[in-house]
């Protein structure tokens, strides 16, 4: 009788190893995780960025946290051009260009748009989980040290989490107005701006793309610029260009406070007709305020990206700021 407890209480014993052991292995196994659609938690206050309730398939992983299976999601192997945004608050969060195969099954990129996802400790305490900076909604993990790609970064993301935009939605301005971090950091924070790229604008056809030595030595024609990826269904070109009238100084020539140089010359390069007329406009209504506006109004020329240690500056050394906003549209001298 003895032995016969003794069979079955190994039995028993074996069969709780076994099955925690599938448990284990399933809490580690991203790939066959499948989402949990139960009753959907409450999502958190959010600015209506004109994005529809969430549904429960939704909320099953942006709110609760769960995750797609793998291989189904909408844009796990999707490479159109544009951009992403969250589907929860509309917040931008990533670009095609950042986009790439892993073959995981899910979207992966290796870099997010400035200051648009955070990190944080998964609850199983061992990976890095991601979620919207703006309304913390779950995005999915972040892995580092596959080296997939150079910067060796991969944001394994939920399709269901996020909703693309096509390049075709999307439009580019381009502006100089003085030392391009200030600038870059200011209009990175309006309203429907998807991404703002430190640059170099200007310069002539005939010439090769430029260092930043090159454009500060004063001796090619390009200026510090930055080119604005925005979606005019959000914010209007105007809109922008009022932005970068009041983020920088149009009364000075050659030069913005402390930088001098024709490379810091504020410039408002047009891609357009329409576009130009609203650069008209505006400056024809600074000046009835009593502004002296020296700010060109010139066509659009090749856009050549600087340098990466430029590229987000101001997010990365927050004390450096360089430029103050003004109100000059309704104050006048």
């Amino acid at each position: 009788m003895d032995v016969y407890r003794m069979m079955i209480l190994g039995a028993c014993v074996l069969l709780a190893a076994v099955l925690m052991g599938f448990a284990v292995l399933g809490a580690e196994s991203e790939a066959t995780r499948e989402m949990e659609v139960g009753k959907a938690g409450e999502a958190p206050d959010r600015k209506d960025r004109g994005m529809e309730p969430l549904t429960a398939a939704e909320a099953a992983v942006i709110v609760n946290k769960g995750t797609e299976p793998p291989f189904k999601g909408q844009y796990w192997d999707f490479f159109e051009p544009g951009a992403y945004r969250c589907r929860q608050c509309g917040a931008w969060l990533y670009r095609s260009e950042d986009k790439f195969s892993s073959h995981c099954g899910w979207p992966s990129f290796d870099d997010e748009l400035p200051g648009a996802v955070l990190r944080q400790r998964d609850v199983d305490g061992r990976r890095v989980e991601i979620v919207c900076a703006q309304c913390k909604g779950h995005l999915g993990h972040v892995f580092v040290g596959e080296k997939l790609t150079e910067k060796n970064t991969r944001h394994c993301v939920n399709s269901i989490s996020m909703v693309f935009v096509p390049e075709s939605e999307l439009e580019k301005a381009v502006f100089a107005g003085g030392c391009f971090w200030g600038v870059e950091h200011l209009m990175q924070q309006m309203e429907g701006v998807v991404d703002v790229v430190s640059g170099y604008a200007g310069g002539k056809d005939t010439e090769k793309a430029p260092s930043y030595e090159e454009v500060c030595s004063g001796t090619t024609a390009y200026v510090e610029a930055v080119e604005v990826l925005y979606a005019p269904k959000v914010v209007a070109y105007e809109t922008i260009a009022r932005r970068f009238f009041e983020i920088h100084d149009p009364t000075q020539l050659d030069r913005q406070g402390p930088d001098m140089g024709k490379q810091y010359r504020s410039v408002a390069f047009y891609a357009n007709e329409a576009q130009r007329t609203v650069l008209e406009k505006l400056i024809a209504l600074l000046r009835k305020n009593g502004y002296d506006v020296v700010t060109e109004v010139a066509p659009r020329t090749t856009f050549y990206k600087a340098e990466a240690y430029h590229q987000n500056y101001i997010l990365r050394h927050p004390q450096r700021g360089c430029h103050l906003p003004v109100n000059r549209f309704n104050t006048a001298v």
